[in-house]
């Protein structure tokens, strides 16, 4: 008989419930315990995204969270862990990367009609993990109880029951409702995906956890499912946010960086070491009066460049951005638009005049170029000298190539990739840089701050210590049991 390993599967009464965050130190645990582990997520819709070894020796890319399960786990992170990742580009479409790879024709579907299709795939690669490993982590997606949806829903429902898994249903207890929440999930369930369900998890809770009862109590008398764990709220736990823009909790004296938050932001989790540095004050800029008083102003990724500048040109948040005498600096989609045109002539991003605060052109192609590489900063002046040759590792997610404006005096090569290809540019306290998770790179973080954030290593080993500690005894280990 062939190997198959046991699955659990974290599902969620709402979006933000801690799917993620519980996968990931379910991820590390299980791996402390000398098990081969993998991360697993049918489909994924998020614009933060990391590159990985793909099929057939190309480079592919997951979203940021199986990236960051399949470190946990001690894995090398790869397209079979999120076969089927969603980022979307406007409210009405997303781009579909199925293992890896942008597919086109999936993208112009429908949504209803890509189940069918996508489906399949995912559950190969479901059964091959399982296959491989003696225990696949599994995170759902948003509710498993979106009746309007049951019909299609191989994310939560079709990877449940294709994996057997035994489940934990999350939720947010600091929302308020949680018991509505948990109950009601459950019994809008399909009944026999209901009943792999093994306990309920209450996380973000606040105060005395003696209060909680008769509540769990209750619950279980009328779902026969008990309540194995409240988790405290924590928000020092050191892993990035998933979902959306995390908050400004970071507050306090010091170096204050604003990040411009407009709507098709990507790849948010690469600012998550920043807010964990001592003196330091991450801030959203939405409108132009949340630049004030800022050191810094970063430029993120963009999903859409073009239409997430026109946004920023609607702010107003472009002359609050020309007018700002400290460092800006612009990542990946950011540096496009510090340039000073944007080019499409085949459809993939748009058409746009840029900022104008570094010489450069970018052209959209519509091959997406997909690296994770080394990379060196060549001599660097003002504000950004302490980065001159610093060697670091990042990686590359772009439709877009960059050169420079030959109607102007080109500006200084401040980064290269290992192929000796300029990846970044310098004028004066402006750089951009495509390479993004620089700011994950010890190296880089010693030079710009004088110290380093706290190694996700041990970010992972505290989550697995913080569910050991809240779970019921044995309660973890008896769900592959």
């Amino acid at each position: 008989m062939s190997h198959r390993g046991k699955a659990v599967m974290v599902l969620g009464t709402t979006s933000g419930a801690g799917k993620s965050w519980l996968a990931t130190a379910l991820c590390r645990w299980y791996a402390r315990k000398g098990l081969k582990v993998a991360p697993f997520k049918a489909q994924n819709m998020s614009n933060n995204a990391r590159v990985v070894p793909g099929l057939a020796d190309r480079m592919g890319e997951i979203g940021s969270a199986q990236y960051f399960q399949a470190l946990a786990a001690r894995r090398v992170p790869e397209v079979r862990m999120n076969p089927v990742l969603l980022k979307p580009e406007a409210d009405t479409h997303s781009q579909v990367v199925m293992l890896g790879e942008v597919d086109t024709t999936l993208s112009d579907l429908p949504w209803r009609e890509r189940s069918a299709r996508l489906w399949p795939r995912a559950e190969a690669a479901l059964h091959e993990l399982m296959a491989e490993n003696d225990v696949v982590v599994i995170e759902g997606a948003g509710s498993p109880a979106e009746i309007n949806l049951a019909a299609s829903d191989y994310v939560n429902l079709g990877t449940a029951r294709a994996s057997r898994a035994a489940c934990l249903l999350v939720t947010d207890i600091d929302r308020g409702g949680a018991f509505a929440h948990l109950y009601g999930t459950h019994q809008l369930m399909p009944a026999d995906v209901r009943a792999q369900i093994r306990g309920f998890v209450l996380n973000r809770f606040r105060g005395d956890a003696g209060l909680l009862s008769p509540g769990p109590e209750q619950l279980q008398l009328l779902t026969d499912v008990p309540t194995i764990a409240t988790l405290p709220m924590w928000h020092g736990h050191g892993l990035p946010e998933e979902d959306g823009v995390f908050d400004d909790r970071s507050t306090g004296a010091g170096l204050h960086i604003a990040i411009v938050a407009y709507p098709r932001i990507s790849n948010l989790d690469e600012f998550q070491p920043l807010r964990q540095l001592p003196g330091v004050r991450l801030s959203w800029a939405r409108e132009p009066q949340d630049l004030t008083g800022a050191d810094w102003i970063i430029l993120p990724g963009s999903k859409s460049t073009a239409a997430d500048l026109a946004w920023l040109r609607a702010q107003k948040l472009d002359a609050a951005i020309n007018a700002h005498a400290g460092p800006v600096l612009g990542i990946c989609g950011g540096l496009q638009m510090l340039g000073e045109a944007l080019i499409d002539t085949v459809g993939v991003d748009g058409n746009a005049p840029g900022l104008g605060l570094l010489p450069l052109v970018t052209v959209f192609e519509a091959q997406k170029l997909l690296l994770d590489t080394a990379v060196a900063f060549d001599p660097l002046t003002g504000p950004w000298a302490p980065l001159s040759l610093v060697q670091a590792r990042g990686y590359e997610i772009r439709h877009g190539r960059t050169r420079a404006h030959p109607a102007f005096e080109a500006p200084r090569v401040a980064l290269r990739n290992a192929a000796g290809e300029a990846i970044g540019w310098q004028a004066g306290q402006v750089l951009g840089v495509y390479a993004h998770g620089l700011f994950e790179q010890p190296a880089v973080l010693q030079a710009l701050f004088g110290q380093a954030a706290r190694p996700l290593d041990a970010v992972f080993d505290g989550l697995a210590d913080f569910i050991d500690l809240h779970f019921q005894p044995g309660k973890i280990a008896s769900l592959i049991d």
